[in-house]
């Protein structure tokens, strides 16, 4: 009978390539690229993308920063080397606060590398908005916004459109286009907002 050795440290088990792999296709998708968009990023061929998308061949560490550059990330972040555990636990204690003109935000989400998508909590107390009507938008392009009413009432103006919100009501809307929350009500308002970066519009 054969003797099956062990995978070495410079040969990669199938796992640890499934999981490279996949971690490439999420955040591809993510940006919205194509197998060929990513390969113009990257300096990357197509098919060799596919080969490391569908856990087939482990990239080298040359080919693997250029995938990482492709994806606007850097190695470590890329490979998860930069990451002690897959759970980040934000407590309600330590979170990041910040306060203006009757707008408190709370980020729920914690400063992770890499990550594509942001959650946060907002209050605004009565007559407060969460911007300028002339501010420009704050997200990169083809950002995405939804964002679930807690309590109160709002009105959300994105590009020049008013949409009235109450109580759990929902609304997702491109990010990258001028906008912000108004509460006109003479009770505060509470909403949660999720933020997904680099989403392409179909």
């Amino acid at each position: 009978m054969a003797t099956v050795l062990p995978p070495t440290a410079s040969e990669p088990r199938a796992k640890d390539r499934a999981a490279v792999g996949a971690r490439v296709r999420v955040l591809r998708d993510a940006m919205g690229l194509s197998l060929r968009d990513l390969a113009e990023r990257s300096g990357v061929s197509a098919p060799m993308l596919s080969q490391v998308e569908r856990g087939e061949t482990s990239p080298t560490l040359v080919v693997a920063e250029k995938i990482a550059a492709g994806l606007e990330l850097s190695l470590s972040q890329l490979l998860r080397l930069d990451e002690g555990e897959h759970v980040a636990l934000s407590r309600a204690a330590g979170r990041r606060r910040s306060s203006r003109g009757g707008h408190e935000v709370e980020e729920l989400t914690p400063p992770l590398p890499g990550q594509r998508a942001d959650v946060s909590l907002h209050a605004l107390k009565p007559g407060a908005t969460t911007g300028g009507r002339e501010d420009p938008p704050m997200h990169e392009p083809g950002s995405r916004e939804t964002a679930v009413v807690l309590d109160g009432t709002l009105a959300l103006v994105v590009d020049g459109s008013r949409h009235e919100l109450a109580a759990g009501d929902a609304i997702t809307f491109d990010a990258d286009l001028p906008h912000h929350f108004e509460n006109e009500s003479e009770e505060p308002a509470r909403f949660l907002a999720v933020i997904a970066a680099g989403l392409r519009r179909s």
